[in-house]
């Protein structure tokens, strides 16, 4: 593609992974995702760094998404540098070498309703 499309600096300003009944199959979790686009003819190296109310940030966590691809990244999967703490409010800051555009999707599973929310993120 010509020109890709996005940014390099994308912000969700809201996050919260909800304590959960891991015995339900993988898809029936609560979990928060970063949906990552890349419409680049190169790799996307993107880190993605957690701000907390009462602590430190967290990161950098490290995804590559391939060239002309799209990833979606569980925030309840990242482990390096350390698991993402649940029940605690936080927001994170997603940083690319290349545009990337980025969609943030919850879905809370703790009551038989489940509720699905998901929005583009804030390009800076």
């Amino acid at each position: 593609m010509a020109n890709p499309i996005g940014k390099t600096c994308w912000a969700i300003a809201e996050g919260y992974i909800p304590p959960d009944n891991t015995d339900r199959p993988p898809e029936f979790v609560s979990h928060e995702t970063a949906c990552l686009l890349n419409t680049s003819d190169q790799d996307a190296q993107v880190e993605i760094v957690l701000y907390f109310s009462d602590r430190d940030p967290v990161g950098p966590y490290r995804v590559t998404v391939p060239a002309r691809r799209t990833q979606h990244v569980r925030f309840n999967d990242l482990q390096d540098p350390e698991p993402v703490p649940r029940g605690t409010d936080y927001a994170s800051v997603i940083t690319a070498d290349v545009p990337i555009v980025v969609q943030h999707t919850r879905l809370d599973s703790r009551q038989a309703e489940t509720a699905l929310l998901s929005t583009i993120a804030y390009a800076g």
